[in-house]
């Protein structure tokens, strides 16, 4: 890999460790305001606004400028939305800040992979992109799940802190601290030298301009199958997220904290299977992996039929001087096969969306274009598990109903593949 790639990679380690730790530190914020178990999943909704209502405006701002510079600015603005929630503003609309900064520093950080690598590093490079970003969301996710157990809370009271009354306030003040060794990193991020013609300039040529760059990857043979897949995945990947922690709470008999960690499991096991996809899988097969997606959607469907009850509670795993329930090691072993099939099938198809965009468009567009799509699929999803948890919809419905359309629409998109195979023969690339 050439040099500064792996500071870009420890850049969006720190930063994403961060966006992850703030969800559980926000949620337990949530929790001791007494607010109903819905805002939960409308927290992340605030979040993944921004990368729709800004899709057209921050490709153009992430190739206007060079990457590095993208990346530590849009990272202050991820601090800016943790002093906001420290300072007593709303959960939802300082959670809403930090999803702005993210979703400008999003095009810059995928973008900046093209810029540097050749196309037959990508997958290589997106393993670790994946891997190191899974890597964080474990770490972030167990972080978050610590800082807001009792024992820290005790800890805190003898302890206090500045601008901590409660834990989450103390979780959020230490998280901030991450997000700005997340900025030192970015600052060490070296100048690629690559520089594109100058940007559209008004939002309603800068629309047009993102309008035409989404018609152009929608109507790309190889293109469309891979922006479909990654859309269906994201949204399902932000769903499941909240899935897993009601599902370990009721199912389970979890705390949240508690849940908290043992969500990280999926994202251990996305990490192992992003690195089995980059060094097993070639940009030319990438598309080869599209049956997994069928194997993800029946195994989230075998969740609905696991809990507590089906394994005897006197059963305990013991690894060394540490022992647990056996459903909740059986759970865990599940969860991480569930990130594993994900991980495995996500790393290929970044590889070729990315290829195929800064092919056909440029890097900061058509990353642009892919979150948007991802992110209307998460708030999509997103608003109807919202809408489950208001009309208090059992888990285990809930669970039968998302795994039945991620089935359903990865045979759709196995459909298209296969008529866009005989239709024509696969273009250069």
């Amino acid at each position: 890999m050439k040099r500064g790639f792996y500071t870009i990679i420890a850049a969006q380690f720190f930063s994403s460790l961060a966006d992850n730790a703030l969800l559980i530190a926000a949620i337990a914020l949530l929790t001791e305001q007494h607010a109903p178990p819905w805002m939960t999943p409308v927290l992340k909704l605030f979040f993944v606004l921004s990368y729709v209502a800004l899709a057209a405006f921050v490709g153009a701002f992430a190739d206007a400028f060079p990457k590095g510079r993208v990346m530590f600015g849009t990272n202050l603005v991820k601090v800016v939305g943790c002093v906001a929630m420290l300072a007593g503003v709303p959960p939802l609309i300082s959670y809403g800040i930090v999803g702005l900064g993210a979703a400008a520093y999003s095009p810059a950080k995928y973008g900046i992979l093209t810029e540097l690598l050749p196309p037959d590093r990508l997958v290589a490079a997106n393993g670790w992109m994946e891997g190191t970003t899974v890597l964080s969301i474990v770490l972030g996710t167990v972080c978050g799940g610590i800082l807001i157990s009792p024992h820290i809370v005790q800890h805190m009271i003898h302890h206090p802190m500045p601008f901590t009354g409660h834990a989450p306030r103390a979780a959020i003040l230490i998280i901030t601290v991450i997000y700005l060794v997340a900025a030192v990193f970015n600052l060490r991020i070296p100048d690629t030298g690559v520089r594109y013609p100058p940007q559209q300039h008004g939002p309603i040529r800068l629309a047009q301009d993102f309008a035409n760059c989404f018609t152009v990857l929608w109507t790309d043979r190889i293109g469309q199958i891979s922006l479909a897949v990654t859309t269906l995945l994201w949204g399902a990947a932000q769903t499941l997220q909240f899935i897993v922690l009601q599902w370990a709470q009721h199912s389970l008999g979890l705390s949240l904290s508690q849940a908290s960690i043992l969500q990280a499991f999926v994202a251990i096991g996305v990490a192992v299977g992003a690195v089995v996809a980059a060094a097993k899988i070639p940009l030319r097969r990438a598309l080869n992996t599209l049956p997994v997606g069928l194997a993800i959607g029946g195994s989230i469907l075998m969740m609905a039929f696991f809990s507590h009850d089906l394994v005897p509670a006197t059963w305990v795993v013991r690894i060394g001087p540490y022992h647990a329930p056996a459903y909740i090691a059986i759970a865990c072993v599940f969860l991480a096969c569930i990130g594993a099939l994900s991980g495995f099938f996500v790393v290929p198809m970044n590889a070729v969306l990315q290829h195929r965009g800064h092919v056909l468009l440029s890097a900061g567009h058509s990353i642009a274009v892919q979150n948007f799509n991802e992110n209307l699929s998460i708030l999509v999803t997103l608003c109807l598990y919202t809408v489950l948890v208001w009309f208090h919809v059992s888990i285990t419905t809930i669970i039968v109903i998302f795994s039945s359309f991620v089935i359903v629409v990865m045979l759709l998109i196995m459909r298209q593949h296969r008529a866009n195979r005989l239709r024509d023969a696969a273009p250069h690339w």
